[in-house]
């Protein structure tokens, strides 16, 4: 299995990006899937760094660091990818879709610390992709499969389709929240209202077996409870349980 990932080797570079707005987006990608590493090169319009799509990645924004050009971007890093649509374009360089190409970055993101690595993935404009020359500093090209009739994706989404694979091949779990479960005495609490709740309304009376009691009680331990959920429950049935004896 992979090692851990470390982000700081990632960049991602947009090269001629024409909307802000994708520019946000393609920071608010790196935001979910932890990288921050942003680069951009002779961005359209400056005031990107205000774009509102990039919602919880300002600070991506705020970092990203601007080029006059694409030699300039990738000139601290050792591999340096390029995207594509293919189209009709007549291809110089190696290509891999995007699961190959996703787990041969990430043998460059876990390499150990004494074989230091930092890869670059290139995104051309919303328009044309990446030119001739963009491409002439890339060392093989990265391909989304897509339709047919409709090659290329949004930038903020194939930016995110790109990262996720790139996590998703590191096979590392996802990351979870632990919610509280109901101690033993909660859910007997629960229990008591409930059995209290269904004597007073008849669905089980006095002359009920023992049998119906102790199916009630293994069905909410099969519930599994969350301490919140037994405290919600508890509070339902204690207001059936007043209304119902209110009305006898």
């Amino acid at each position: 299995m992979p090692g851990l990932i470390d982000p700081d080797r990632l960049c991602v570079i947009l090269v001629s990006t024409r909307n802000p707005l994708n520019i946000g987006a393609a920071a608010r990608a790196m935001c979910n899937f932890g990288f921050h590493r942003l680069r951009l090169v002779h961005p359209y319009d400056l005031a990107f760094r205000e774009a509102r799509s990039a919602v919880g990645a300002s600070a991506v924004l705020t970092d990203a660091e601007q080029f006059a050009t694409v030699a300039d971007a990738v000139a601290d890093c050792t591999l340096v990818v390029g995207t594509t649509a293919i189209g009709h374009r007549q291809l110089q360089h190696p290509l891999q879709v995007l699961k190959d190409g996703a787990a041969s970055i990430l043998q460059q993101l876990t390499a150990p610390p004494d074989h230091p690595s930092r890869v670059a993935i290139l995104f051309g404009s919303e328009k044309v992709g990446l030119s001739n020359d963009d491409l002439s500093h890339c060392h093989w090209l990265m391909h989304i499969p897509t339709s047919d009739q409709q090659r290329s994706m949004n930038l903020g989404q194939a930016v995110a389709v790109c990262l996720y694979e790139i996590v998703r091949e590191s096979g590392l779990p996802s990351p979870s929240v632990e919610i509280p479960r109901a101690s033993a005495e909660e859910v007997e609490r629960v229990t008591t209202a409930l059995l209290e709740t269904l004597h007073t309304s008849q669905y089980i009376d006095a002359h009920s077996p023992d049998s119906r009691e102790q199916v009630v009680r293994r069905m909410l331990r099969r519930m599994q409870l969350s301490t919140e959920d037994a405290s919600i429950w508890l509070g339902i049935l204690r207001q059936i349980l007043w209304k119902l004896r209110a009305g006898n």
